[in-house]
């Protein structure tokens, strides 16, 4: 009963790495990414809808994104859609299809790019601590409980298995900020 404790903690620790990854995709590298453009939503006879639903969008090369719409009357409302976001582009619509130039990244631009990077990485690492206290505080409530019987080298063995989880999950996060760093001040 108390392993499952540890198979959920690293299940949640995974998941928050997972969304680490995610959230790295929608930072700007000054290489065109499609997921650039993943929280745009789009308005689509008066209902929100993902970019992704509405358009064909395409990486012809590394400083284009190209979005070429389902219906030619989208065209207006994705062009509001981009400059409504916060991707910093200015989409160029030539009536049939709409292109986003990714200039190059200022030095300044990708220092500030690298702290927000850092600044999620210390949020998923607090994720990871925060599940490691939880199942602490789950394990010690449940060993308190007259039905199942557990020893305190059980226990510890136990907590001490889930802080090697803990690191090793810190250690990946700390391995994907690397990478995504390095990508960002890559010219």
């Amino acid at each position: 009963m108390l392993s499952e404790q540890k198979k959920k903690a690293e299940e949640k620790m995974g998941k928050a790495v997972d969304t680490l990854r995610k959230e790295f995709t929608s930072l700007r590298t000054g290489r065109a990414s499609l997921g650039m453009l993943d929280g745009i939503m789009v308005d689509y006879y008066g209902t929100p809808t993902q970019l992704s639903q509405v358009a064909n969008l395409a990486v012809p090369d590394a400083r284009q994104i190209t979005i070429q719409p389902w219906e030619a009357k989208m065209l207006g409302e994705i062009e509001k859609a981009i400059l409504k976001s916060d991707v910093g582009l200015t989409p160029n619509n030539d009536g049939k299809i709409i292109r986003l130039s990714i200039p190059p990244l200022t030095e300044e631009r990708r220092h500030q790019i690298v702290k927000h990077a850092r600044k999620l990485a210390e949020d998923a690492r607090v994720a990871v601590r925060n599940i490691r206290r939880d199942s602490n505080d789950d394990i010690k409530k449940k060993s308190k409980d007259k039905d199942v019987h557990v020893s305190e080298d059980e226990i510890k063995k136990l907590q001490d298995e889930i802080q090697k989880t803990t690191d090793n999950y810190i250690k990946k996060i700390d391995e994907v900020l690397t990478q995504k760093e390095k990508e960002i001040m890559t010219v």
